[in-house]
């Protein structure tokens, strides 16, 4: 498997998960983790991922859970190459495709999809520091989709009654929730991560379910990292 000079491979779960990944620039953070483990699949579901990056999400529901075909969509040339040698490196090459495409005109089937998942970019796009590393700074601002870009296309992807889980800033709970309901889905459970039990909540965990009946399940708290850690570099 080709690793550029650029790149390492960082090992997880005692080995199980190898990813590759740039040395230097975008990186998945543990938020990606929390939502991986969060989201609810069923047997065989067809799981989309929005914005998938190096393809750390698709991969952990991969090994851990009974998921059908996944599909990770990301605009950047070079993310997108990293998700596809990362599902070959760990054997999901046959249950893991990678489309090249913007969020706003996704190159995929509408209707096809049980599951949409997205850890997606939590500042707007003139808020705060921009990072000069384009990559980074695609991840962390709304520079090439919004969350209504999200909703609109996961809305158009999914199933009667699929589902969409999110991660987002806990301060944006009230925008998240509004949108949501805006783009006909219905939140069904939410987790709240805090750092620990002495600060204010950091973030939420959110899923939601397309033309679904009312009824929100808030479930215990989430501290910390949960039970995962970013593992250094081997």
């Amino acid at each position: 498997m080709e690793v550029r000079p650029d790149e390492c491979i960082d090992y997880f779960m005692d080995g199980r998960l190898r990813l590759i990944q740039s040395k230097d620039g975008y990186r998945f953070s543990i938020d990606a983790i929390l939502l991986s483990e969060f989201v609810t699949i069923r047997k065989g579901d067809i799981v989309v991922d929005l914005g998938t990056g190096c393809g750390v999400i698709l991969l952990m529901l991969l090994l851990r859970r009974s998921t059908g075909h996944t599909i990770g969509l990301e605009i950047q040339h070079e993310l997108a190459d990293q998700a596809t040698r990362n599902a070959i490196l760990n054997g999901f090459e046959n249950k893991m495709d990678v489309v090249i495409g913007d969020i706003k005109s996704p190159p995929l089937s509408r209707e096809s999809a049980d599951v949409v998942i997205c850890n997606p970019p939590y500042r707007r796009a003139k808020s705060g520091h921009i990072n000069p590393d384009v990559r980074k700074a695609i991840a962390r601002h709304e520079l090439l989709a919004s969350l209504d870009d999200i909703l609109i296309t996961a809305r158009g992807l999914l199933r009667k009654k699929g589902r969409l889980a999110l991660i987002y800033p806990s301060a944006r709970l009230a925008d998240i929730l509004v949108r949501l309901k805006h783009y006909d889905f219905e939140p069904k459970r939410l987790r709240i991560n805090y750092p620990d039990l002495e600060s204010n909540a950091k973030l939420i965990l959110i899923e939601a379910s397309l033309h679904g009946n009312p009824g929100l399940d808030i479930g215990p708290p989430l501290l910390g990292q949960g039970n995962f850690s970013i593992l250094a570099r081997p």
